[in-house]
């Protein structure tokens, strides 16, 4: 089967330029001008990687990713025209793993899609054993985490970032490396994405994510699994 990208976008001429960068690369492309559009598309036809355009007619950007993030952990690369904090933060909480600032060449939309597409489908785990830690117990070979004997269900970023902070527990990880290991991005990429999946990380794992048990910051450096 090939890999499909679905592009929202409502601009037909950026739609037209994403489209034939995509499929020069290789890939089936899904072309949606608005939200609801897309999530029509998205039932009948689920996408390997989705593009979300912010500024959308009709059902916005976050509405589109936070629908998708309900049904699916496809990997979703959120499009925005301005790089400022607030955008780009409230697209990653709607459960975006990753983001682009327009303009931006075909060439770094490529590079950012490859990366996912390499996490997602990797089965390189380190070959580590199940780690029990408190209530959780992480099997990164499963993909499974369960707390409490009860399944946690992360997205695909969520749980890679679990089983790298799990890989060494106690050990301190830099934002950098963790967006070198998590995200694939070794010349490229932003600490608020690291930030914001430990945020939402800690809703799922910990009873109190205010008071993390277990994904603790250390001031600083960066954040670890406390032992």
């Amino acid at each position: 089967m090939g890999i499909k990208i679905l592009t929202i976008e409502d601009d037909e001429r950026i739609r037209q330029a994403v489209t034939l960068a995509l499929k020069e690369e290789g890939w089936e492309v899904l072309e949606a001008s608005t939200g609801e559009t897309a999530l029509e598309i998205f039932q009948e036809t689920p996408a390997d990687v989705v593009l979300i355009d912010i500024m959308l007619p009709g059902i916005d950007g976050f509405e589109v990713c936070r629908s998708i993030r309900r049904a699916s952990d496809v990997p979703i690369i959120m499009v925005t025209a301005r790089a400022d904090t607030h955008d780009v933060v409230a697209g990653l909480e709607a459960g975006a793993d990753d983001y682009l600032t327009k303009p931006f060449a075909p060439k770094e939309l490529s590079a950012r899609i490859r990366a996912m597409l390499r996490r997602s489908r990797s089965a390189d785990t380190g070959n580590m054993e199940r780690i029990q830690v408190g209530e959780l117990e992480i099997s990164a070979d499963e993909g499974l985490v369960l707390k409490n004997n009860e399944e946690l269900h992360l997205t695909k970023t969520e749980f890679k970032l679990l089983v790298e902070l799990a890989s060494q527990p106690g050990k301190v990880f830099s934002r950098e490396v963790l967006l070198e290991r998590v995200w694939g991005y070794d010349y490229f990429g932003d600490g608020r994405l690291v930030d914001v999946h430990v945020r939402r990380l800690r809703t799922k794992v910990e009873n109190d994510p205010a008071s993390p048990r277990y994904v603790v910051t250390s001031r600083g450096l960066g954040y670890k699994l406390q032992p």
